[in-house]
């Protein structure tokens, strides 16, 4: 991670901080308040996201989880981070840049949730353009993209606000909630 992430010394943790947020990657020790604020928010969740596995919430899952981000992480394939609340550490949600493409492309694609209880408090806004100056500044990206489905009207208006400009129509792009949805597709780019 070091050679990619060179403005870090080694063993220092990755925590990017917002205004009102800050983002770490995910611990161990988070499970018990990821597992529950997941529990809590299944039913907002579920239609935006693909099908949970039966034993999603369990603690093996969540350490296979933090395994494969590990090593997205050490490949500079994908970064995963969980998103806190800066006064009192409360975990919000979560934030992901994955499907990061180096060489003549430059470009990785953001995803995120947020729990039940924090939506429509500016804080995934927070996250994302946190995300957004780790992506350009941090890791050198020139173009971030993102996707959300044509009725998901909360999270086409959050990417605007951040700077994204929609650019395209994708049926049948993901499979989410177990069936194939369309998706409105948006991209930003560094600027000058």
């Amino acid at each position: 991670m070091s050679a990619l992430l060179p403005f870090l010394k080694p063993r220092q943790p990755l925590r990017l901080r917002g205004r009102a947020v800050y983002l770490r990657p995910p611990t161990p020790r988070d499970y018990k308040p990821w597992a529950a604020l997941r529990a809590q928010s299944r039913t907002f969740l579920k239609p935006w996201e693909p099908t949970w596995p039966e034993h999603d919430l369990d603690r093996a899952a969540f350490r296979a989880r933090l395994g494969a981000y590990a090593r997205e992480m050490e490949l500079g394939e994908a970064y995963a981070f969980f998103i806190f609340r800066e006064d009192d550490d409360a975990l919000l949600g979560a934030i992901r840049l994955f499907h990061v493409r180096r060489g003549v492309a430059l470009t990785g694609t953001i995803g995120y949730w947020l729990g039940e209880p924090f939506v429509r408090r500016g804080y995934m806004q927070d996250a994302v353009e946190t995300l957004i100056r780790f992506a350009f500044a941090g890791l050198g990206l020139h173009r971030l993209e993102a996707a959300c489905m044509p009725e998901n009207h909360a999270s086409a208006a959050l990417l605007a606000k951040c700077g994204f400009s929609e650019e395209g129509y994708a049926p049948a792009y993901l499979k989410i909630n177990g069936a194939w949805r369309d998706h409105r597709l948006f991209g930003l780019v560094a600027p000058e």
